[in-house]
């Protein structure tokens, strides 16, 4: 996927400014930068969501940039959000409809139960426990979500996200709210994803030692504008990500957070523009 010179307005906020970065075949490519500075934008302009007042999104021989988010998800590129979204049912039940762009039988004929769809059916069914298996949850497969874990849901999303077979999957903060247990298990699994299937990966991720680790490239975006970019060790040294993400007087981007089980939405003091950044976020 190649983005280039994308710019977002909101009633004459500029959400992003001149937004431009490549995710190379294979790679996890993480997206990082205080709040406000326009990744969830970001996110939204490449799935579909909301159409940039100028600039190209590129994915392959594909113009994203006036396509509606089916059109996006029939091309290869699927997405996670920050917030959790269930239906009711079982894991299975869940992970079925991430395969319905894939289905070729009709209403009727699945309504009917006709002998084809019933084969249809049993080959997606079969495919998402296999997709279940690979994220961790293949002995949750019949389990309702009500049931489930934080993390085991917010697995359960990244799962569906995978049952349309993306080429590239733009996970948006999988590992909020977890504890250090959980987020490692998250990393080992986007590995896994990557190595198994052969996709790329675009993450959003306020985790900077989860990032630092998992990436192979970084992006850093500060109030709408891209300030960084490279290898995450080339990035973690950088005076500018210094300055937007962690304030002045520090020598690197640290890697792993001190406490090993911090609490959901705990961390740094985001410093005094954290209001004006929330703000902005939100219009977003």
């Amino acid at each position: 996927m190649r983005v280039e010179d994308v710019t977002v307005r909101f009633a004459g906020l500029t959400a992003l400014d001149g937004v431009g970065f490549t995710v190379e075949p294979g790679s996890i490519h993480a997206l990082i930068g205080p709040n406000g500075a326009g990744k969830s934008t970001c996110f939204n302009v490449l799935s579909g969501v909301c159409r940039p007042a100028s600039g190209s999104v590129r994915f392959g021989d594909h113009e994203l940039t006036r396509l509606r988010p089916h059109r996006i998800a029939a091309l290869g590129i699927a997405r996670t959000f920050q917030n959790i979204v269930m239906t009711a049912g079982t894991v299975a039940d869940n992970l079925m409809l991430g395969r319905h762009v894939l289905t070729r039988a009709g209403f009727a004929a699945t309504a009917l139960r006709l002998p084809s769809a019933v084969r249809e059916q049993r080959v997606h069914r079969e495919r998402a426990r296999e997709i279940a298996e690979l994220v961790g949850l293949g002995r949750l497969f019949d389990t309702p979500v009500a049931l489930l874990s934080y993390g085991d849901r917010k697995r359960v999303e990244m799962a569906r996200a995978l049952c349309l077979e993306p080429r590239l999957l733009l996970l948006d903060e999988p590992v909020a709210g977890m504890n250090s247990a959980e987020r490692q298990r998250t990393a080992e699994t986007v590995r896994a994803v990557r190595e198994e299937l052969g996709l790329s990966v675009l993450i959003v991720e306020h985790d900077m030692g989860l990032v630092m680790r998992l990436a192979d490239a970084v992006t850093v975006l500060d109030f709408g504008r891209r300030i960084a970019g490279g290898a995450p060790d080339e990035v973690r040294h950088d005076p500018a990500v210094l300055r937007a993400y962690l304030g002045t007087g520090k020598e690197e981007v640290p890697d792993p957070d001190p406490d090993p089980d911090p609490e959901p939405g705990s961390g740094p003091d985001p410093g005094p523009d954290s209001q004006e950044r929330q703000e902005e976020e939100h219009s977003a």
